[in-house]
């Protein structure tokens, strides 16, 4: 994203404040950037429950804005936004987590839908339909949608937060943040990072059309929930569906992979 400062005066104030500590080019860096926390706090809010506020997530925010601030290296060659945008998340995730408002009974709901997709996705070799996962669930299917449908309204976990890992202050960075130095990284460390990046790309590879179309569309062309369900004609609930029941299909192979 873009900012409404001028790359030269975005320099200075960088220079200022990583030499020197410059309180006021520290606030002008704040200012600068905020508009990264409303465009995380934005489509953060599309996921989660109505009595969730927008101004909250976004206060939320700020305090990962400011963190990336303080903790970002200008040597590193990476954009800022990239860094920024991670923490921001982050500290969203961190702040909700804290709060415990999603219901016990939802969480353990997801894991059983975890588990059900990997035990018939190890007997039928492919990804199991909303009928056969209705099934080995027990229910109707109507009231497997359901279950999606109150997962994707509660829970905070993301396709994002598959390839993110705990720094030593236990704040979620990207992996590619963990490298020391992007000119000499740690082989070890490379290969970690390019080997889940393969285990998850090849999970969405094998996702059913229907649900990889949503996860690129979200993920990598930026659409919301409301704007997917546009393109593809159907309503932002069954889209809301899909995108959970991507996520869970992911969940579950990527943990069964590490067994």
């Amino acid at each position: 994203m873009e900012t409404n400062v001028k790359a030269i005066e975005l320099k200075d104030m960088w220079r200022r404040y990583k030499s020197s500590g410059d309180e006021r080019a520290r606030e002008r860096l704040v200012v600068a950037y905020s508009p990264l926390v409303k465009y995380v706090s934005g489509r953060m809010a599309s996921g989660l429950p109505a009595h969730v506020e927008e101004a909250d997530l976004i206060s939320y925010g700020l305090v990962g804005l400011i963190n990336a601030i303080e903790r970002f290296e200008l040597e590193r060659e990476i954009k800022f936004e990239t860094y920024a945008i991670t923490r921001i998340k982050g500290a969203i995730i961190d702040e909700l987590r804290s709060l415990d408002w999603v219901p016990r009974s939802v969480r353990a709901k997801a894991r059983e839908i975890e588990r059900a997709n990997a035990k018939l996705e190890h007997r039928l070799q492919r990804a199991p339909s909303d009928e056969e996962m209705a099934a080995e669930l027990g229910v109707a299917v109507s009231d497997f949608l359901a279950t999606l449908l109150q997962i994707s309204n509660s829970t905070i976990a993301a396709l994002d937060e598959l390839w993110t890992v705990s720094d030593a202050s236990g704040d979620q960075v990207s992996l590619l943040d963990t490298l020391q130095d992007p000119r000499a990284p740690d082989p070890a460390a490379v290969m970690d990072q390019t080997e889940l990046k393969d285990r998850v790309a090849d999970a969405i590879a094998r996702l059913p059309e229907r649900e990889k179309l949503v996860v690129a569309l979200y993920y990598y062309e930026n659409l919301t929930l409301r704007e997917i369900g546009e393109v593809l004609g159907v309503t932002e609930s069954r889209i809301s569906q899909l995108h959970t029941k991507a996520v869970l299909r992911l969940r579950s192979r990527l943990i069964d992979d590490d067994r």
